[in-house]
């Protein structure tokens, strides 16, 4: 059984850093796209940031364009999202995802996605 576990987030005041780790198990996601999406209070999931198989690509929402930063680590099976400066905004709950297809494009579609992990909290004071 396939899980996706992340890891990172927590408690920072506004203008501070986190960095987010996803590491499935159950099997390996090498040659599929990977990203983020978050879920603040009352509102609608959102797409945050995603990169290609290969890492040559990468897509971010204008919210956090120039400011997260997406990788991965095909070796080591994992997706990481570097999150600097942090903004009260940025509150939300973040899920990794795992596309349904391989060898795809990046898409901002939350259907597109058919890996989904638990979520970890990132709450942002001001």
């Amino acid at each position: 059984q396939v899980h996706l576990v992340e890891s990172g987030g927590g408690l920072v005041q506004a203008g501070g850093s986190l960095r987010l780790s996803c590491a499935p198990s159950g099997r390996t996601f090498s040659t599929y796209t990977m990203g983020w999406f978050r879920q603040a209070p009352g509102k609608e999931r959102e797409f945050v940031a995603a990169i290609t198989w290969s890492g040559r690509s990468t897509y971010y929402a204008d919210s956090v364009k120039g400011r997260f930063t997406i990788s991965r680590d095909n070796v080591k099976n994992t997706v990481d999202l570097q999150m600097t400066p942090l903004k009260p905004e940025d509150t939300a709950v973040y899920y990794c995802v795992v596309a349904a297809v391989p060898r795809g494009l990046i898409t901002t579609t939350l259907t597109s996605y058919g890996y989904w992990g638990q979520g970890t909290q990132v709450t942002v004071s001001s």
